[in-house]
């Protein structure tokens, strides 16, 4: 439950780092449209401007992504006992470590890596449901459920 605990925090922490991110690349990128002066050739002003707008559509997307995770972790009950993999599961196997809440990669606690990934995910959706003993198939292999906490 402690390694649990540990995966939540450095996720939450994650998703908190990449929202700090892209609030900054926001009011940077709003800085540089305001620098923006008007200048002869004025199509160069309005390509700049239509480039800047763009690129604060593209963060408000990555805004908005990143928030759902967020909202994602918020559902996972870390205190929960796993009989079978489920949102916030840890279910380990011979060749990884899966940490079932949001897509977020490997993330390494106490020297050992374990993946951070999605229900919806590949992975997640061959291994939902399952308990400690199963088998399931993965990329063309069968893998073995070794634990489930």
């Amino acid at each position: 439950m402690e390694t649990k605990v540990k995966l939540y925090a450095s996720c939450l922490k994650l998703v908190d780092e990449r929202v700090a991110h892209i609030e900054d690349a926001m009011r940077n990128t709003q800085a540089s449209a305001n620098e923006e002066t008007k200048s002869s050739a004025g199509d160069k002003y309005e390509t700049g401007r239509a480039m800047m707008h763009l690129e604060k559509e593209k963060l408000a997307t990555q805004l908005s992504e990143v928030s759902k995770m967020k909202m994602g972790l918020a559902q996972i009950n870390i205190e929960k006992k796993n009989a079978q993999v489920a949102l916030g599961a840890l279910a380990i196997t011979a060749s990884a470590k899966y940490f079932i809440s949001v897509s977020l990669g490997q993330i390494m606690e106490e020297g050992e890596a374990y993946f951070a990934i999605s229900p919806a995910s590949p992975i997640g959706r061959a291994i939902l449901g399952k308990k400690k003993g199963d088998s399931f198939e993965f990329g063309g292999k069968q893998i073995n459920l070794l634990d489930v906490f």
